[in-house]
Order: structure tokens, then C-alpha cells, then sequence
């Protein structure tokens, strides 16, 4: 294993091996220690798409509210459930799949495509004309900002789905999909989050389905290992310890050094890694 391996593993803090009960636990009690820290809060957002991240938050979640409400004997705890489609979400009947495995205490749908669209306009008259690229990031802080706006209605944190093999290459939109309060799934990589949901008895196609960001219009839909370059396996297998082809690894590599910066809180002067 080289130092640079070595070196990604640690700061990922992925072990090679997990006991999916033992994690399930250990995340619901810090969901828990969370809100009883901070009393003035009272519940999770979250958005949910009906793909196998933010289910597994969404459960992990609810399950915090339930057991905090049952040892308080009150209903006081919320997790608060976002659909935040722009337009119509192709895989729709997913999400609702989702929605019904996790059971939120609340389920609200914002729709994002008139703010997008008006954001949109906006910048290009003023003369700024949106890649399809960029008004997929558009789409992503839209979808955070909501979620931060019903939080901040709601007395409660804003949860992100970002685990191991996402923040290795980075593959989401700094400030969107990357922003959020608490990432309970950090330390996971991809197919130890599909144990956890395994172990909860979530239905099998939530975990099962192909990652996408579907973000772009011209490329709807688009895998997440297909716009990647390398598949979920090879960058498990990488944050496992485990030898992965030369060229995989020299990608996985270069995205974990490019995307630094998503990492990281603001830049300052005495920040080193800029220079």
C-alpha cells in the first residue's frame, strides 16, 4: 500500500470490515447525543431521492427521533422528509419506495424548477449564460437551501448523505449535495452502506439500483461510475486497503487531489495546500 493509499484511508477513516449492527447503533446514538447536546434543537432534514444514500440517513434518522421520543415520552423529535424534485423525477416510484421504508414523522415536497429557472434567467440577463453542467450545480444548492430554510423553520440540523467513496473524488457540488450540518455516513464507504440497509430490511432495488446524480439535462441520468470513470467496487476496494488496477488508481488518486478543496473549509493565507 502506498503512503498516498495510506494516508486517503486514514482521513476517510474506512475500515476494511464492519459489523452492520454495530454501525447502525453506533450511528443512531450519535444522531441522538446530537440533539440532546443541543436541546434547543429538535429533529433532522434531509432530502430524499429514493437512492441508496440518503435512504440510509433517512432511516439512521428516523430511527434517532423514534428512540428519543420513546425515552422522553413525548412526540417532541422530527425528522423531516424533503422531496425536492425539479419538474418530474424520473424515478419517482424510488423515492416513494423510500419514503415508505424510513416512515418520516414529515414528508414535504418543495419543488425547485421555478427558483432554478428564475436564477437562470436572472444570470443571463445579465449576461451570464449557464452551462448545462453548471445549472446542475444550480440545482444542488437550490435543493440545500430549501433544506436549511425548513431546518431553520423547524428547529432542526440539516443531514448530508456524503460518505467515503463521494469524498474521495469529490463527486458532488461544492456548497450543494456537500454542505450540510451532520454527515452521519462519513467513514462508509459504497457496499458497506448497502450492508447497513440490508441489515434494516430496506427493500432490495434502493440499494441495488445504479448511482446517479441526474443533475445534467443533456445527460440525464447519467451512472455515477460511467461519469467517474471507475466503479464503486475498485474505489471500495482502494479504501479497503486493497490493490485496484494502476490506471483506476491513478484517477481515484488524481480526483482525491483536484477536489481537496471540497474538503476543506474556506481557504485562508495560512492555508498550505493552495499553494
Amino acid at each position: 500500500m502506498s503512503q498516498l493509499q495510506q494516508q486517503i484511508i486514514e482521513e476517510m477513516k474506512v475500515q476494511p470490515e464492519i459489523n452492520p449492527r454495530e454501525e447502525i447503533e453506533r450511528t443512531v446514538n450519535f444522531l441522538k447525543e446530537y440533539l440532546k447536546k443541543h436541546s434547543f434543537l429538535k429533529g433532522f432534514v434531509l432530502g430524499v431521492s429514493g437512492g441508496q444514500d440518503s435512504t440510509l440517513a433517512g432511516k439512521l434518522a428516523q430511527m434517532a427521533v423514534d428512540q428519543l421520543n420513546e425515552e422522553t415520552g413525548s412526540d417532541e423529535y422530527s425528522f423531516y422528509a424533503l422531496r425536492l424534485p425539479y419538474g418530474e423525477q424520473f424515478d419517482e416510484h424510488d423515492a416513494q419506495d423510500a419514503l415508505k421504508f424510513i416512515n418520516p414523522t414529515e414528508t414535504l415536497t418543495i419543488n425547485i424548477k421555478e427558483s432554478v429557472d428564475a436564477s437562470e434567467r436572472a444570470l443571463k440577463q445579465a449576461g451570464v449564460e449557464l452551462t448545462d453542467f453548471a445549472k446542475g450545480n444550480e440545482k444542488a444548492r437550490e435543493r440545500m437551501k430549501a433544506q436549511f430554510s425548513v431546518a431553520a423553520m423547524r428547529n432542526a440540523v440539516v443531514l448530508g448523505t456524503d460518505h467515503a467513496a463521494e469524498a474521495i473524488t469529490g463527486f458532488y457540488t461544492k456548497y450543494g449535495d456537500g454542505a450540510a450540518d451532520l454527515t452521519p455516513l462519513f467513514r462508509l464507504n459504497k457496499r458497506q452502506g448497502k450492508q447497513l440497509l440490508k441489515e434494516l430490511g430496506s427493500p432490495e432495488h434502493l440499494y441495488t439500483k445504479v448511482p446517479t446524480a441526474d443533475l445534467e439535462e443533456d445527460k440525464p441520468a447519467v451512472p455515477d461510475e460511467v461519469a467517474l470513470g471507475i466503479t464503486y467496487d475498485m474505489i471500495d476496494d482502494y479504501l479497503e486497503g486493497k490493490e485496484i488496477p494502476d490506471e483506476a488508481r491513478e484517477k481515484l488518486e488524481g480526483y482525491y487531489l483536484k477536489t481537496r478543496h471540497k474538503r476543506a473549509l474556506p481557504i485562508t493565507i495560512f492555508d498550505e495546500f493552495w499553494k
